[in-house]
């Protein structure tokens, strides 16, 4: 056992940083009069005094001193952060690193917006080498991450700058074929609860419907429209025509720059529905196998084989299709570096426009969480030469990487990305991973963020139970009162 002797304004952010290093029953927080004199103790001691803060993180066991460094933080000093969080965090990876051994990818970083600091950094005037020292040397991140994060940015800057009163919407179908062993998302089988169908598009018009009359009041401009889930496809194929026909219409899309529908899952797509996108004017659909192993599909819950994925990806392309993503995954149980390479092999022939790359991450609402003990986890250098597999043949296919995100519980402590060839990027992946534009959400479980002058940001939750959201409706309206406050 560890003891972590450190001040409880601090414990939140450390103990995310501290379990990956140590495992989570491994350490504990204390105060000073709590400590054991025969287990390792790290402690954390914060002092001001006069406009500065000294930080000392020192390592013991039995009073013999394995490790101490202290750094002091001028107040005055523009380029540091106005938080002691983040030096305290960098002291402390740096005695866990030298004590364990380990260097962590992401350095000091538990976030899941990194590259918003390089943007940050950008906006200040800061060079791109003076941004690779801040990340590699204040942050701890691997080169390898620093060179990622700055591609990264470079990839989407252009796509940051939004006129103040543009906006981007959210609409979510809560509806799924099954559910992946994996996921967290809120939804209902669409065999089960396919009597809702209809009553749920009811309320999501006359949401819409309001949310639309508020977008010309306010003289908004729309820019994106994702549909997601969920699987939007897994509903019938007239009530799909219905919600592209009838419901998002309301909307005035006569500005759109992209109209993305999540088609997700290979067997629910038919022909009816790809005609009828075509026709609305979806721009960019995602076809996501996860992986080409038919094994694997069954052990994770897909109710689909690798030959469905082939099958809808060319059908999309012969009602002309030419800007479709596939989402994969990273370090599903069971699946070897070669699985993945076979994956990765498989996509390659299809030649999406783009490609989503995430990392296995064990999600607290799972079903995998639930019964991880039943399952082999991936190690973590397998994990990483997985995605250093999806790095390489994506550039192999001329695709540069252009948003990427985090998530705790994340295998290997990496991340999740997305690689699209030039010109064909997700812009609503960028607008909502970057926060540079107010998203207006529709649908049970659906999250407003209304962004403020100054950055400030605020949510407005809808109800997950699809049955609630029905009956409730009018609070839903009710809770986006606000938005009209937010330009």
């Amino acid at each position: 056992m560890i003891y972590i002797n450190l001040a409880g304004e601090y414990r939140v952010e450390a103990y995310e940083l501290i379990r990956l290093f140590i495992p989570e029953n491994e350490f504990v927080f204390c105060d000073s009069e709590d400590i054991s004199e025969k287990d390792p103790v790290l402690s954390c001691i914060v002092k001001e005094n006069g406009g500065k803060s000294r930080i000392t993180v020192g390592l013991c066991r039995n009073r013999l001193s394995l490790y101490n460094k202290t750094m002091e933080i001028d107040a005055n000093d523009d380029e540091l952060p106005k938080t002691l969080k983040i030096p305290v965090k960098k002291l402390i990876y740096e005695a866990l690193s030298e004590y364990t051994g380990k260097k962590l990818p992401w350095g000091i970083l538990t976030g899941i917006r990194p590259v918003k600091i390089v943007h940050s950094l950008m906006d200040k005037g800061f060079y791109v080498d003076e941004i690779r020292d801040t990340l590699r040397n204040y942050y701890k991140i691997s080169e390898e991450k620093v060179d990622l994060l700055i591609e990264v940015a470079q990839n989407n800057r252009r796509y940051l700058e939004r006129g103040k009163n543009h906006i981007s919407i959210y609409i979510g179908i809560p509806f799924c074929r099954s559910r992946c062993l994996y996921c967290s998302f809120f939804s209902v089988s669409s065999d089960r609860y396919g009597f809702l169908v209809q009553d749920y598009l009811n309320a999501l018009k006359k949401e819409t419907d309001w949310v639309s009359k508020l977008i010309k009041d306010q003289g908004l401009i729309i820019d994106t429209v994702y549909i997601g889930g969920g699987t939007p496809t897994a509903i019938s194929d007239d009530d799909f025509k219905r919600l592209l026909y009838d419901v998002v219409p309301c909307l005035s899309l006569s500005n759109l720059q992209e109209y993305t529908v999540e088609a997700g899952r290979p067997d629910t797509i038919s022909r009816e529905k790809l005609k009828a996108m075509k026709d609305a004017g979806v721009s960019r659909i995602s076809i996501n196998p996860q992986t080409m192993n038919d094994e694997t599909l069954v052990l994770i819950g897909r109710n689909h084989t690798a030959s469905e994925v082939e099958q809808a990806f060319y059908m999309a392309r012969e009602e002309n299709f030419n800007n479709i993503n596939m989402d994969l995954i990273a370090g599903l149980p069971g699946e070897t570096t070669g699985d993945f390479r076979y994956t990765m092999d498989r996509i390659r022939v299809f030649d999406p426009e783009s490609i989503t790359v995430h990392t296995m991450a064990v999600k607290r609402a799972s079903r995998l969480n639930e019964h991880r003990q039943e399952f082999d986890r991936t190690g973590d250098d397998e994990v990483l030469e997985m995605i250093e597999t999806a790095m390489s043949i994506t550039r192999d296919m001329v695709m540069k990487p252009y948003y990427l995100y985090r998530q705790k519980n994340i295998l290997a402590n990496l991340e999740n990305a997305g690689y699209a060839k030039p010109g064909y990027e997700g812009i609503y992946n960028i607008l909502m991973m970057e926060d540079v534009q107010s998203i207006i959400a529709l649908g049970a479980g659906a999250v407003t963020k209304i962004l403020y002058p100054g950055n400030r940001i605020e949510r407005i939750f809808n109800v997950k139970n699809v049955e609630q959201y029905i009956q409730r409706t009018d609070e839903m309206i009710e809770r986006k009162e606000k938005i009209k406050n937010s330009q």
